[in-house]
């Protein structure tokens, strides 16, 4: 398994104080998008690994986390560089999609 599994208690280290740049997918185990998401998200962290962290964190078990990105709906990816949020996706989308907003953070 090529992403990381963030937590509230490794946000802050893994993600936000990150020295490359950070895709964290928000999704909870019973959300049928996000489970199709997954294999997608699975592949993108093999193709990227070394150049963008790419992880998931669990909304429901880490409320602080996405309280902090105020997440209201799931699956929602957050894109971040140096600490801050560049960009945000909510809902299903595609591989090609995500690739695109990787590669501009790069």
């Amino acid at each position: 398994m090529a992403e990381m599994i963030f937590t509230d208690e490794n946000f802050q280290a893994e993600a936000m104080e990150s020295d490359i740049p950070v895709m964290v997918d928000f999704y909870a185990d019973w959300c049928g998008p996000c489970k199709a998401m997954a294999p997608m998200v699975e592949q993108l962290a093999e193709e990227y690994a070394g150049k963008v962290k790419i992880g998931k964190i669990n909304a429901e078990e880490n409320p602080d986390t996405a309280e902090r990105f105020e997440i209201m709906s799931i699956p929602t990816f957050v894109f971040l560089k140096g600490g801050e949020t560049v960009e945000v996706l909510t809902g299903g989308t595609t591989k090609q999609a995500l690739a695109q907003k990787l590669d501009a953070m790069l």
